[in-house]
């Protein structure tokens, strides 16, 4: 049963409101009996969706009904957000003021203290109730239902291996899918091996399929033979008796499918079969190898071909690197076209139509079923002005939309790119909202996963019950095993939107999804409705173009993207009066993108922006933020880099925002820079539970007391690369004992280190943790500009340690056996080791009686700028391969090269 996004968007409202907390915040606002009353109106409308989702398509004032839903759904979320915002404020100002009254009570802005929320809230709820119930007055007009889900009915059930006519191109693709068909490719442990096609909606799979089965060559080779379409309903009987009845061409009856496999077993036995699963979307292991068990007994070399537009399923067979069926080149694409819109494979008759044609059949990215649909629509017309304006017309999104919510003309519509509509029609009600919101980016973005996956969670998309980034991420991947979205061609790391795709999620987003620059000359009125809206960067950004959405009371997302590739050395300017006229009429906004704009200070109206949960403010000139930055207790993103997640690697900033530490959902926070007086204070990491990632702690000089660094808590933060840094001036303003103090608080979880960084610590003696076995997970260390240090940590323990540099510490005199630990086993994975800047390093030696090897797999030893060093002593470094010795004592390189001749790796 297809579901419409107004399914998802109750479904989110009946979790809030079922709530147990939620429901004490309503009690406590005396609220509760309107909510309990939207709620059961809610429940009564929610009957009515499935019949409401059958009959969208064909029925324009049930597709209106649904969005005149769809938009009460999201008032009635801005209400349940400002309640759960302000249970969050007050809880958080009582405990400021059991703490630290006066510092946190200047956060506090004074627009979220001088108001009755009752008094606010009431009226919209009464407004709200009224017009759902309204909505639920007009199902006997609509001839809506309450009804029970039915199974899908797809059209797919039609796709026959019968031969097509008219098949253009995928000579080469036939004749490599031939040699495997036909060949012994050894890539099963079973006779039968799988034969993918694997490719997006329209792009000729089960084509493919097609001229493969009825090939003459195949026809003789495989006997028996048969073909069935499976599409999103894997049913194991219904598919097992339809592959049975087109081997036996009987209809015999079953009554479980235990006798029905035996049966189909017996015709396959030591017989070389070929069967082609047409269609297939379930990604169950267990479905498939319930399928397959009849084919076990089949003689070698059967195969089976299977076209699909996903991977999961394959990869869980053994399939990992599947080629994908591309679009047809471009001669070929344009025969197809020529064939279907003038019934000849050329243009000779019709040269004026071919740079039409040309560019009809690029903007239907070469896709087969997308060239015949449009080739159909233009075959009783052969005037040049007819398909200019079939080329310059929206007609991938805009027409179709027209024909369909008209209720008119819908045959023709539906052959329109119709697996692309399949497509998204088989789509859940939540994945068709992540998808309609790819919308607001242009055609040739380049998308970034996590970066989506954030904006979907600002955005409250994702269920946050569970953890919404790793369901974020997953859903990502469905839509990609789905082809609606596909990798980058130069950068896997990254992904693109098939033009026909993007065309598709503009269609589909209908009145709540905006890409403005493709709107100019909408009228203000028209503008307000909108909830989500994103425009192009331009080099300058007036004013004047965004003047209509001051009526856009309702927005949520006000996006700034780049088309293609962003150039780095373009500067992009945005008119203040945006800023100081537009942005704080947006009250209601979740996501706020400046990005790449000349922008030096952040306005003071952000910190009232109570719903935000994403800012973007990468790549501007700003320097400081805000203090009342703190006060945004939803926000879970924030970018100040190329909050939940804060990356401020590469940034001038030179401090953070007061109350940083009150944002318990961050999870990144990549700089944190310690102050003194009135700045931030380390111990506010308390509050940061869920932190993790890469950390680097700046200005730890200025911690006050040890107190302070233990109730920062790292060691229950699942950090995996701490970088910890005081200042590079030794002048006799420091204390070395309260240094060692504090280093000795800052132990980080030993469980889920990787990488450790020391910086200009001032301390004599480095924390017995920095060393201790039981970092096991530590790979890479660096301690560098430890100027008062005298000796070193025994490194040696640790047992997955790869790579460790040792610079500028200037009071180390001799390095023994405290390094290793006095351990026999000592250095058991070091690969790298650097030594560098030692001024008063003098001896170095790791011997020890009867020991073995101390560094079993050191490949590389660097030893820089220690000019005293003279004595070396060391064990056998049997794996080494690159020895480096520059500016050290008289002697050292001698005595290294003798000292180790015969016992290093015979390829130093």
């Amino acid at each position: 049963m297809a579901e419409t996004i107004a399914t998802e968007l109750i479904k989110v409202l009946f979790q809030k409101l079922s709530d147990e907390a939620f429901k004490r915040i309503a009690r406590a606002q005396g609220i509760h009996n309107e909510l309990k009353e939207l709620k059961s109106t809610l429940s009564r409308i929610q009957d009515l969706l499935s019949d409401a989702s059958q009959k969208e398509v064909t029925h324009k004032s049930v597709k209106s009904w649904l969005n005149a839903l769809q938009h009460l759904a999201y008032d009635i979320n801005d209400v349940l957000d400002d309640l759960a915002t302000e249970d969050m404020h007050r809880e958080l100002t009582l405990e400021s003021r059991a703490i630290i009254c006066s510092k946190v009570r200047k956060l506090i802005p004074s627009c979220c203290t001088n108001f009755s929320l009752t008094h606010r809230l009431s009226p919209k709820l009464d407004s709200i109730n009224r017009e759902l119930e309204n909505l639920e007055k007009q199902k006997t007009d609509l001839g809506l239902l309450k009804i029970d889900e039915k199974p899908r009915n797809t059209s797919r059930r039609r796709e026959t291996s019968l031969p097509e006519r008219d098949v253009v191109g995928r000579e080469v693709e036939k004749e490599q899918f031939l040699n495997k068909l036909l060949g012994d490719d050894g890539s099963s442990q079973d006779n039968f091996s799988v034969l993918p096609i694997v490719g997006m909606g329209g792009v000729g799979k089960t084509t493919l399929a097609r001229l493969l089965y009825n090939d003459t060559k195949v026809q003789d080779y495989f006997e028996p033979k048969a073909w069935v379409c499976v599409s999103d309903d894997f049913d194991i009987f219904k598919i097992t008796d339809a592959i049975l009845q087109d081997v036996t061409k009987e209809n015999k009856k079953f009554k479980d499918l235990n006798q029905l496999q035996k049966a189909l077993s017996e015709q396959f036995k030591d017989k070389r079969f070929l069967l082609v699963v047409d269609d297939v979307w379930s990604e169950k292991y267990a479905d498939w190898e319930n399928l397959v068990r009849p084919f076990l007994s089949c003689a070698p070399g059967s195969r089976i071909i299977m076209t699909t537009r996903k991977n999961q399923l394959l990869k869980q067979i053994g399939l990992h690197n599947v080629d994908h069926l591309e679009s047809l080149p471009n001669e070929d694409a344009l025969r197809l076209f020529a064939i279907h819109a003038l019934g000849v494979d050329n243009f000779n008759s019709h040269t004026t139509l071919k740079p039409q044609a040309e560019g009809i059949v690029k903007k239907c990215g070469r896709l087969p079923l997308a060239l015949k649909a449009i080739g159909r629509l233009l075959r009783t017309k052969t005037d040049r002005e007819d398909w200019d304006d079939v080329l310059n017309s929206e007609i991938w999104d805009v027409e179709i939309g027209n024909a369909t919510e008209s209720g008119k003309d819908v045959e023709n519509s539906d052959k329109i790119v119709p697996a692309l509509r399949i497509s998204y029609h088989e789509l859940s009600a939540d994945l068709k909202q992540l998808f309609a919101y790819c919308s607001l980016f242009p055609k040739d973005f380049l998308f970034d996963k996590e970066e989506l996956v954030s904006l979907w969670m600002a955005e409250g998309f994702l269920n946050p019950s569970k953890s919404p980034e790793r369901l974020g991420r997953e859903y990502f991947e469905i839509l990609l095993s789905r082809s609606f979205f596909q990798h980058a061609p130069n950068d896997e790391s990254l992904f693109i939107m098939h033009d026909l795709m993007n065309d598709l999620a503009t269609f589909v987003a209908g009145e709540f999804f905006l890409r403005f620059d493709n709107h100019m000359k909408t009228k203000t009125e028209a503008l307000a409705k909108y909830r989500h809206m994103s425009f192009t960067r331009e080099e300058y950004v007036g004013y004047q173009k965004f003047e209509a959405f001051k009526g856009a009371k309702s927005l949520r997302t006000f996006l700034a993207v780049s088309l293609g590739v962003d150039k780095g050395w373009v500067s992009y300017y945005l008119s203040s009066k945006i800023l100081d006229d537009l942005l704080p009429e947006l009250t209601l906004l979740r996501v706020l993108s400046l990005s790449r704009f000349q922008i030096s200070e952040v306005p003071e109206f952000i910190g009232t922006l109570k719903h935000l949960r994403y800012l973007n403010l990468s790549r501007t000139n700003i320097k400081e933020l805000p203090e009342n930055v703190g006060n945004l207790y939803n926000l879970q993103t924030l970018i100040v880099s190329e909050l939940r997640h804060l990356d401020i690697r590469d940034t001038p900033l030179e401090k953070l925002p007061l109350g940083i530490g009150e944002l318990e959902s961050l999870q990144t926070l990549t700089k944190i820079i310690i102050e003194g007086n009135d700045g931030f204070a380390i111990n506010e990491l308390k509050g940061l539970t869920n932190l993790h990632g890469k950390v680097s702690i700046e200005g730890l000089h200025k911690v006050q007391s040890a107190k302070h660094a233990r109730e920062a808590n790292l060691s229950l933060k699942k950090i995996t690369g701490l970088e910890l840094q005081w200042v590079d001036v030794f002048d006799g303003s420091r204390t070395d004992t309260l240094e060692e103090e504090v280093l000795n608080e800052l132990k980080p979880n030993s469980d889920t280190l990787k990488t450790l960084s020391m910086v200009s610590y001032g301390g004599t003696q480095i924390s017995n943790w920095v060393g201790d076995r039981s970092f096991h997970e530590l790979v890479n260390v660096s301690i560098r500009g430890c100027k008062k240090c005298t000796s070193l940590p025994p490194f040696g323990l640790l047992p997955s340690l790869k790579r460790l540099h040792i610079q500028g510490m200037d009071e180390v005199k001799l390095i023994g056996l405290e390094l290793t630990g006095n351990d026999v086993n000592a250095f058991r994975s070091l690969e790298v080791l650097t030594f560098e800047d030692m001024s008063g390093w003098e001896g170095w030696s790791t011997k020890n009686e009867g020991s073995a090897a101390v560094f079993p797999c050191l490949k590389e030893l660097y030893v820089k700028n220690c000019p005293q060093l003279i004595n070396v002593s060391l064990q056998a470094l049997p794996s080494l391969k690159v020895l480096r010795i520059d500016t050290c004592g008289d002697g050292v390189l001698r005595s290294l090269v003798q000292g180790l001749y015969m016992r290093c790796g015979e390829e130093l």
